[in-house]
């Protein structure tokens, strides 16, 4: 397939999980692509999605590089378990910067291009950011925000050419998970726990998720705005 042939796209969390899958499927369907994250690497190139001098620098040598911008996928985020009365304000304002305010610095400096080529913005957000988790309220309210963010900015940008959606997915199995699942709080209670796993017995695979992305920001989604679609093995089912 070739879905993306002579399209520009920019991925911010490239180096790893969802977003170095992204990355992959949308070149390997035609598309060139500048992935951008806090760890560089021979096909990433650096930048932090919390810093707006960062921001506008990626963006404007990612645009000017590629000669313009067709989509742009923020992925980049972070994300830990803690009783709340744990969580510090360094923590509060990390998943805020990253999840939250990162969308909202690469989506402004994007949009003036996304405008201009009537393309899309595809957001991955999280299940977790539909409804109450435990022991992650930092984290859900960081991806609540991001989701209610996609679906104001399709609102706002539709008359303008513009598509703005977002991917909500359950526990993907990245690089993130380990982490975050040695985070859970140690006498955490199941039956809250329990309220995470999904009624099909695995995990959400990165590709998976590129796969929805891709979908989103193709022109077989071109009647699709303001969704958050859902990804979570029937979690809320």
């Amino acid at each position: 397939m070739t879905r993306f042939e002579g399209r520009r796209a920019l991925v911010t969390g490239a180096a790893s999980g969802i977003g170095a899958a992204t990355v992959a499927l949308l070149r390997a369907e035609g598309a060139a692509v500048v992935g951008i994250d806090v760890r560089a690497t021979d096909e990433v190139r650096a930048g932090d999605v919390t810093d707006p001098e960062s921001v506008r620098d990626f963006v404007a040598t990612a645009t000017a590089g590629l000669g313009g911008l067709d989509v742009l996928v923020n992925v980049a985020g972070v994300m830990h378990f803690s009783r709340v009365e744990d969580v510090t304000l360094d923590d509060w304002q990390r998943h805020l910067a990253v999840n939250l305010t990162g969308p909202f610095l690469v989506t402004q400096a994007a949009v003036p291009h996304l405008i201009a080529s009537r393309g899309c913005i595809v957001t991955v957000a999280s299940v977790a950011g539909l409804k109450g988790q435990a022991y992650t309220s930092a984290y859900s309210a960081s991806k609540g925000g991001a989701v209610l963010f996609a679906k104001s900015l399709a609102l706002e940008l539709a008359d303008r050419g513009v598509r703005v959606n977002c991917v909500c997915p359950g526990g993907v199995d990245t690089p993130l998970l380990g982490p975050a699942a040695a985070s859970i709080p140690m006498d955490a209670n199941p039956r809250l726990m329990d309220r995470l796993h999904s009624i099909i017995p695995d995990l959400v695979r990165p590709t998976e998720v590129a796969e929805a992305i891709a979908y989103l920001a193709s022109d077989a989604a071109r009647m699709i705005t303001g969704t958050a679609l859902v990804m979570d093995g029937g979690t809320q089912s």
